[in-house]
């Protein structure tokens, strides 16, 4: 394992370790934020609310 050291500077890759960590992070969330479902901060659309309420309940 000490090898393979030899051959990456650690610094060097942990920090891009962490910064690809980072951007895919951001990455997922940012994809979870633009779902309707996951969308923790404006919640579901108005729109599907108001669809469903506006249908007959008859049919």
């Amino acid at each position: 394992m000490w090898r393979i050291w030899l051959i990456f500077d650690p610094r060097r890759a942990l920090v891009a370790l962490a910064v690809f960590l980072f951007v895919l992070a951001l990455l997922i969330h940012f994809i979870l934020l633009s779902t309707d479902r996951f969308n923790w901060l404006d919640g579901p659309h108005k729109k599907v609310a108001a669809a469903a309420m506006a249908s007959p309940a008859g049919t």
